[in-house]
Parts: structure tokens; C-alpha cells; sequence
């Protein structure tokens, strides 16, 4: 699901941004899809500006299913240059679990083989986020 972005050519160069607009995302939507994991994906031009923005999974209350070949199904389609992913923990823990870690790996040797980069991992958490870049995961 694509998702409507008011500022379409913003230029993403931080995770604050992406916390920003992905929060806002996440308030739009009904209290009870609210509590549950969302995976986001953010297609990004050569310049770093937002091409789309889309609802790649909404999971459950500490999971969401998230496969390479529906993560870059857009991009390959819109002809991104990079994407950042996203995605919430409803616990309110922002701290990267195993799987995290594990899934963003597979991610981003899926995107070396078709030549879009994962520029960023961003966790958001009501009123915090966690960058995998500025941890030193990507």
C-alpha cells in the first residue's frame, strides 16, 4: 500500500526524517492497526529525495512477515536508486532483536544483486527511533 506523503520530493538524510514521517504515518491509522508491527519501505531518487513511500507489511502485535521479492517488487518498478526500510515496535523497545538484524542482512544481499542499496534500517518507538546505520549494523 502506497502511502500518501505531503512532502513527496523531501530529501531523506537522516533517520530523524524518516522517524518523522513514518510516525505521522503510523498515527493516521486506526488505534487498533496502531499496536502492531509495521514494515515500511522508503524509495529513494539518486539525490536522496522520496520517490514513494510504502506499507511493504503489517504484522501482528511483535512480528511482521517481510520477503525480499515483495520488499523490492516498487523499487524495481518506480527504478529507485536506494531505499531506507522502517518498521515500529509496538513494545516500545528500540533496540534491534536477532531477527532484525538477521532480516536486514538478507535484505541488503537481495538488494547488491539487483543493484538497489538499503541506505538505512530505522526502528521506530513512540517519541525514539534506532538507525542500523548509526549502530553500525549496514
Amino acid at each position: 500500500m502506497l502511502l500518501n506523503v505531503k512532502e513527496p520530493r523531501t530529501t531523506i538524510d537522516c533517520p530523524e526524517k524518516v522517524s518523522r514521517i513514518l510516525s505521522r504515518a503510523l498515527k493516521s491509522e486506526c488505534h487498533v492497526d496502531r499496536d502492531k508491527e509495521h514494515f515500511w519501505s522508503i524509495g529513494l531518487t539518486t539525490r536522496n529525495r522520496i520517490k514513494y513511500v510504502e506499507l511493504v507489511s503489517l504484522g501482528t502485535l511483535n512480528a511482521s512477515l517481510v520477503h525480499p521479492r515483495e520488499l523490492f517488487r516498487r523499487a524495481i518498478f518506480k527504478a529507485v536508486s536506494s531505499i531506507v526500510v522502517a518498521h515500529n515496535h509496538p513494545s516500545g523497545n528500540d533496540e534491534p532483536s536477532f531477527e532484525d538484524i538477521n532480516l536486514t542482512k538478507r535484505l541488503c544481499e537481495a538488494g547488491k544483486i539487483i543493484g538497489i542499496d538499503i541506505v538505512d534500517h530505522v526502528i521506530l518507538t513512540p517519541g525514539k527511533h534506532k538507525s542500523f546505520r548509526e549502530l553500525g549494523h549496514l
